[in-house]
Parts: C-alpha cells; structure tokens; sequence
C-alpha cells in the first residue's frame, strides 16, 4: 500500500508544482494531461488528496451540532 501512496504523493506534488507556476501541462511517467483551466487542476489536486487520504484508513466523518435553550 506504501508503493501506491508514493506514488499517488509524487501525482500530487507534480500538480502542485505545475499549479504554483502557472503551467496548466503536467507530465508522469509516459502519460502527459494538460488541464483545461485552474478549477480543473485544483480539482485534480482535491481528487488526489481524498485518494492519499483514503489510503491511510483516515475517513472523513460529519458531525452535526444541536443546540437548544434548554427550555
């Protein structure tokens, strides 16, 4: 599982990289992706995020908040 989180944190800094100095290009291994605009290169680096997350057991939880005056 280790391999797959390398690899998938070494997507993510490509992205990041990219992002941070404007080229909209990114290169990994043999596959080349060129993104569209922002949005979607920060939506890829999102998608890439939850996956790194998901692989380490953490999973998102919600908790919602009720509050009352007590009457």
């Amino acid at each position: 599982m280790s391999e797959i989180v390398a690899t998938l944190q070494a997507q993510l800094d490509g992205l990041r990289e990219a992002r941070a100095s404007g080229l909209r290009r990114v290169r990994f291994d043999t596959e080349e992706i060129e993104y569209r605009n922002d949005a979607d290169l920060a939506a890829a680096i999102a998608d890439l995020e939850r996956r790194i997350a998901n692989c380490g057991g953490r999973r998102l939880h919600t908790v919602k908040l009720y509050s009352s005056k007590g009457f």
